[in-house]
Protein backbone atom coordinates (compact mmCIF):
# COMPACT_ATOMS: atom_id res chain seq x y z
CA UNK A 1 0.00 0.00 0.00
CA UNK A 2 1.60 3.11 -1.04
CA UNK A 3 0.98 6.43 0.10
CA UNK A 4 0.47 9.48 -2.04
CA UNK A 5 1.30 12.94 -0.95
CA UNK A 6 1.30 16.15 -2.43
CA UNK A 7 4.76 16.67 -1.86
CA UNK A 8 5.90 13.61 -3.93
CA UNK A 9 3.69 14.80 -6.84
CA UNK A 10 5.29 18.59 -7.31
CA UNK A 11 8.10 18.41 -9.67
CA UNK A 12 11.29 18.81 -9.39
CA UNK A 13 11.91 22.44 -9.52
CA UNK A 14 9.04 23.15 -6.99
CA UNK A 15 10.33 20.62 -4.44
CA UNK A 16 13.71 22.46 -4.60
CA UNK A 17 12.05 25.87 -4.61
CA UNK A 18 9.90 25.04 -1.31
CA UNK A 19 12.96 23.70 0.42
CA UNK A 20 15.25 26.54 -0.45
CA UNK A 21 12.24 28.59 1.32
CA UNK A 22 12.15 26.51 4.30
CA UNK A 23 15.84 26.64 4.65
CA UNK A 24 15.29 30.87 4.70
CA UNK A 25 12.51 30.48 7.26
CA UNK A 26 14.03 28.32 9.99
CA UNK A 27 17.54 29.95 9.78
CA UNK A 28 16.05 33.64 9.63
CA UNK A 29 13.33 32.59 12.41
CA UNK A 30 16.77 31.28 14.39
CA UNK A 31 18.10 34.25 13.92
CA UNK A 32 15.12 36.50 15.34
CA UNK A 33 15.19 33.88 18.66
CA UNK A 34 19.30 34.74 19.04
CA UNK A 35 18.85 37.98 19.05
CA UNK A 36 15.75 38.58 21.26
CA UNK A 37 13.20 40.14 18.86
CA UNK A 38 10.52 38.49 20.78
CA UNK A 39 11.40 39.69 24.01
CA UNK A 40 11.25 36.15 25.76
CA UNK A 41 11.84 36.58 29.41
CA UNK A 42 14.34 34.26 29.40
CA UNK A 43 17.38 34.67 27.42
CA UNK A 44 18.57 31.15 27.57
CA UNK A 45 15.70 29.62 26.33
CA UNK A 46 15.66 32.00 23.45
CA UNK A 47 19.11 31.15 22.12
CA UNK A 48 18.95 27.22 22.91
CA UNK A 49 15.54 27.67 20.55
CA UNK A 50 17.32 29.97 17.75
CA UNK A 51 20.16 27.82 17.98
CA UNK A 52 18.22 24.83 17.63
CA UNK A 53 16.25 26.08 15.00
CA UNK A 54 19.34 27.35 13.03
CA UNK A 55 20.95 23.82 12.81
CA UNK A 56 18.08 22.59 11.47
CA UNK A 57 17.70 24.86 8.85
CA UNK A 58 21.53 23.93 8.17
CA UNK A 59 20.60 20.32 8.12
CA UNK A 60 18.15 20.80 6.01
CA UNK A 61 20.05 22.81 3.48
CA UNK A 62 22.37 19.79 3.64
CA UNK A 63 19.93 17.23 2.87
CA UNK A 64 18.78 19.57 -0.02
CA UNK A 65 21.98 19.86 -1.42
CA UNK A 66 22.43 15.90 -0.92
CA UNK A 67 18.96 15.21 -2.53
CA UNK A 68 20.07 17.03 -5.81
Amino acid sequence: MSTNNNYDNMPKGGRLVFGIFMVIVYVAVGLLFIFDIFNIDNTAISATVGGILCAYGVWRGYRLYRGM
